[in-house]
């Protein structure tokens, strides 16, 4: 474990979320005044690196291995009297000393957050030229500029795709199906084994119906714009299951104006023809049906518990069932896999011609079992390079695919994004509305967040956005058991 002691429990997630960057290895802890450290052993720990917060500058000093001084950054222009260039002009120094220190530049510089287009779109609905955008994240968040050109194109196409929603008197809808064939390698979403759930999963669909049920009354008189079922995994459900939710589903809401309704079919060990033609007769419109990667060894690894024959053949079942918008999705920088790995796969996947193509930097996530393994094997037995990120890139163009969505996460390989590319027409809308955080979402069933969006103008005649959230318990059985709960929560919400 690394220790950072800090005399100011200031700005602590952003200054975890730089160091980790430069340091990916590194167990960090940030030691405050105010922490609560239950081990002595922890506390007492000779830290790596100190941060000091004093009156006239900021001291940043990283200590040798011996425990000595081996550097001192000091940052005498903090903006005191401004808590938002105080905030900014930190981030800066903490970016420079670091990549100085390491000799690193990051892709998304000092950029902690996760959704980077959010940022370059409200810019550009702000009236600001692309120059003077590109010119403020070069200059002030050290973003480079293939980074920059990446963000504007994809804030530009999603501002062109979101046209058509209906943001003030629209929602869109989430189902959650919390079970997975089993648990990947990778994985810290809210699933549980199916087979350990089997009993159990009318209960689960029970509680399921009663919250749309109430939750459709709630929404009355809105219109509802995308709905996306995921989890976990839905196809766990057998097919008389997925329809009874489907069924369910299309009685309780009004789907006159779904412009797109997906399910995220996800592994190919879930899928099967009856399946499909269930979500078929349903109107399904969009489905995913996600490899992660076509290197076996890979797969077996991380758990899928499914063959590359397997991946082909349910996709091509697919669209023998009449799906003409299918995603994959794959993760770069998985344990053990090469940058000839990636070009196989992706070469794979160029037989196939998916509709999109999700590529994701694998984030190690503290609640997944690739935490354990890293421990066992070393950070370094899986790595994500700017050349992995540029085969699957060249792949999805080659596809005539462009990139329309764009998101990052925390402790993610190399410090790189998810993107999203598709075919003309066959992009995901709640893909970019759970990022842009524009419209409301209502999401329903286990470990789900509802998100209320409100614009409103200030009497200055400025827009700003409230976003208030609502959350369902994560473990299956306190769902079920505590489901007019979950539905008093919505209640609560959509009545302020």
């Amino acid at each position: 474990m690394q220790i950072l002691k800090s005399n100011r429990a200031q700005f602590v997630y952003e200054t975890h979320a730089l160091v980790k960057s430069f340091y990916p290895a590194w167990d960090l802890k940030i030691l405050t005044p105010e922490s609560v450290v239950k081990d002595r052993k922890i506390s007492a720990l000779p830290p790596s690196m100190e941060l000091e917060f004093l009156d006239d500058c900021v001291k940043f000093t990283v200590y040798n291995s011996l425990h000595n001084i081996e550097n001192t950054y000091t940052c005498w222009d903090v903006g005191q009297a401004d808590a938002a260039a105080y905030k900014n002009t930190f981030g800066r120094f903490l970016y420079t000393s670091l990549r100085e220190e390491t000799g690193i530049s990051l892709p998304w510089g000092n950029l902690t957050g996760v959704r980077p287009t959010k940022l370059i779109m409200s810019m550009l609905e702000e009236g600001k030229s692309e120059q003077d955008i590109a010119s403020y994240l070069e200059e002030q968040h050290f973003v480079s500029r293939e980074k920059i050109a990446l963000g504007m194109e994809i804030a530009k196409r999603e501002a062109e795709i979101l046209r058509t929603l209906h943001y003030e008197n629209g929602y869109s809808l989430y189902i959650g199906i919390p079970f997975c064939p089993t648990t990947c390698l990778y994985c810290s979403f809210t699933s549980y084994p199916i087979s350990a759930w089997r009993g159990r999963v009318g209960e689960y669909l029970d509680a399921l119906e009663y919250e749309m049920e109430e939750t459709a009354k709630l929404c009355q008189g809105k219109i509802l714009d995308t709905v996306y079922i995921g989890g976990g995994t839905p196809t766990s459900l057998s097919a008389a299951e997925l329809d009874r939710l489907l069924t369910a589903l299309r009685r309780i809401f009004d789907f006159g104006a779904v412009q797109e309704f997906t399910v995220e079919a996800g592994r190919a060990d879930s899928i099967t023809d009856e399946k499909l033609k269930v979500m078929k007769k349903h109107g399904v419109t969009r489905i995913s049906v996600n490899p992660q990667t076509m290197r076996q060894k890979t797969l077996d690894l991380i758990g899928r518990r499914h063959t590359v024959k397997q991946v082909t053949d349910a996709f091509l079942m697919a669209r023998k069932a009449g799906f003409d918008n299918i995603n994959m999705d794959i993760i770069l920088g998985l344990p053990g896999e090469t940058e000839e790995d990636v070009q196989a796969t992706i070469e794979q996947i160029l037989v196939l011609t998916p509709d999109s193509l999700t590529v994701h930097s694998l984030a190690v996530k503290r609640a997944s079992a690739l935490n354990k393994w890293i421990a066992e094997n070393g950070v370094t037995a899986y790595n994500n390079t700017e050349e992995t990120m540029r085969i699957a890139a060249l792949g999805a163009r080659s596809m005539g695919m462009s990139p329309y969505y764009l998101y990052r996460q925390k402790n993610m390989s190399g410090n790189f994004e998810n993107v999203g590319y598709c075919a003309e027409g066959k992009y995901g809308i709640y893909n970019i509305l759970i990022m842009e955080e524009k419209q409301t979402i209502v999401a329903l069933g286990a470990g789900s967040i509802t998100k209320k969006v409100t614009r409103r103008t200030s009497a200055d005649g400025s827009e700003n956005t409230l976003i208030e959230r609502c959350e369902n318990v994560k473990e299956v059985a306190q769902y079920i058991e505590r489901i007019e709960e979950m539905v008093e929560r919505k209640r609560v919400l959509f009545s302020e």
